[in-house]
């Protein structure tokens, strides 16, 4: 049966303001990021869902508070869902790293997935881990529509690996993922398609 998945990013952060890579590190949200995760959960209050899930990370869970509250459901986390480990530039912007290091910012820039930052987590394992979170999930949930609060730069690796994207391009592809905004797909199977993408959660 067709599963359906509303995809959403955990709220503003303080590092995101700074446009500074939070990946593994549980980074608190901001007031703005607080106001985001209340708008999801008055989405979520006019678009019903079974279940809810998230990733173990903190900005994750509580980005999801106001729609588990809003619906009377326990959210689940699953450990597929955290954001990708940056490595070296964990807590740093993109510019702090090419002052330091162009050659290798470059490398990035033309392929993320090939050249990663020093120290990080392959992008490709992080797919596969990601887009299994997805798969078991749908599978719990068969013909139900699930809330899945999680991160940037894994969703956007794991839109790739199911709509059968060359991963390399998931920065090019997905720009970003706004804080809060939903992305439908459904998931029946093999099969995986994109309903929406983006959709901010009000005006």
């Amino acid at each position: 049966m067709t599963t359906t998945l509303l995809l959403a990013r955990h709220g503003q952060t303080v590092w995101h303001v700074e446009n500074r890579y939070a990946g593994v590190s549980d980074i608190a949200l901001t007031g703005t990021g607080r106001a985001q995760a209340e708008a999801l959960g008055r989405w979520a209050a006019a678009h019903p869902v079974d279940a809810i899930w998230t990733s173990p990370l903190s900005r994750a869970a509580v980005t999801a508070e106001p729609a588990c509250r809003a619906l009377g459901l326990t959210p689940q986390r699953d450990p597929g869902l955290r954001e990708c480990d940056f490595g070296a530039v964990e807590g740093r912007t993109l510019a702090e790293f090419a002052a330091e290091a162009p050659h290798a910012a470059e490398a990035f820039r033309a392929d993320p997935v090939a050249h990663p930052f020093p120290g990080a987590e392959d992008p490709r394992a992080a797919a596969a881990r990601g887009t299994a979170a997805l798969r078991r999930i749908a599978a719990a949930h068969p013909g139900e529509r699930v809330l899945v609060v999680a991160h940037n730069t894994l969703l956007r690796l794991v839109l790739c690996s199911l709509l059968n994207i060359p991963l390399a391009e998931y920065r090019r592809v997905f720009p970003r993922l706004g804080n809060a905004a939903v992305s439908e797909v459904r998931i029946d199977g093999d099969t995986t398609s994109l309903l929406s993408l983006n959709v901010p959660c009000e005006p």
